[in-house]
C-alpha cells in the first residue's frame, strides 16, 4: 500500500481504505479460483495495482465518463482505476464466468457503485465509451478491430476517445500494424521500480 501512496499522495481517506482491503481481498479469492498467479499475488500492489494505474497517469478522466475494460481477467486495470475515479462509470468484461463473479464479488465488497461487471465477449458488445482500457489480451491490430465500434463520438478529454493499453517489451512490429497513428507513454517515467523497465500504456486514438 506504501507503494501507492508513493505515487499518489493524494488520495481521499476512502480511496486509501478501499486499495488497503485490496490485498485481503484478492489472497483470499485467489484460493479459491485462480485469477493471478500464485507468485504475483504477493507483489499484487506493484505488478496489478500500480501497474493499472499507470492509466491514471496518462489521463484523468472526467466526471462522466465511461470506460470499458475488456479482457478484465480479476478486475485489472478496472478495479484500481475505479477507485481512483469514482465519477467515472466501468464496464469490466470478461469470457471467462469465474473471474467475473470474484470481480463482481469484490467490487461489491468495496462498495464500488461505479462498477459494472459482465461475462462477454467485446465482440458482441454494442455499447459506446470515450475509452477502452485493457492488459495485454491480444496484439493491438485484432483488438481495435474487436472495440473500434465501441468508441463514442463525444470527445470531452484533452485525449480523443479510444484506447489505453498496457504492455510491455519492443512493441515496434505489433504497433506498424496499425493503420492508425498511436503514442506510447513509457511507466518507467512515472514508476521508478525494476518492474516497469519496459511496461508502457500505448493509446490510440479513434
Amino acid at each position: 500500500m506504501e507503494l501507492i501512496l508513493k505515487y499518489f499522495p493524494d488520495l481521499t481517506d476512502i480511496q486509501r481504505d478501499k486499495f488497503t482491503q485490496l490485498e485481503a481481498l484478492y489472497q483470499d479469492w485467489n484460493s479459491k479460483v485462480n485469477v493471478i498467479s500464485r507468485q504475483d499475488i504477493d507483489t499484487l500492489y506493484e505488478r496489478h495495482v500500480l501497474h493499472s494505474l499507470g492509466i491514471a497517469k496518462v489521463i484523468q478522466f472526467k466526471s462522466g465518463t465511461s470506460v470499458l475494460d475488456v479482457g478484465t481477467g480479476g478486475g485489472f486495470p478496472g478495479i484500481p482505476l475505479a477507485i481512483m475515479f469514482p465519477d467515472t462509470q466501468f464496464h469490466l468484461v470478461d469470457s471467462i464466468g469465474k473471474k467475473i463473479r470474484v470481480v463482481q464479488e469484490i467490487a461489491a465488497a468495496l462498495d464500488l457503485q461505479n462498477v459494472k461487471a459482465e461475462q462477454i465477449r467485446a465482440e458482441k458488445l454494442e455499447d459506446t465509451y470515450e475509452f477502452v482500457v485493457s492488459r495485454a489480451v491480444t496484439r493491438m491490430a485484432p483488438f481495435v478491430g474487436w472495440v473500434r465500434k465501441n468508441i463514442s463520438r463525444n470527445s470531452f478529454h484533452p485525449l480523443r476517445n479510444g484506447i489505453l493499453y498496457l504492455k510491455g517489451g519492443d512493441l515496434t512490429e505489433e504497433l506498424g500494424e496499425l493503420t492508425m497513428k498511436t503514442r506510447s507513454y513509457e511507466l518507467s517515467n512515472y514508476f521508478k521500480e525494476e518492474f516497469f523497465e519496459t511496461k508502457k500504456v500505448v493509446y490510440v486514438p479513434l
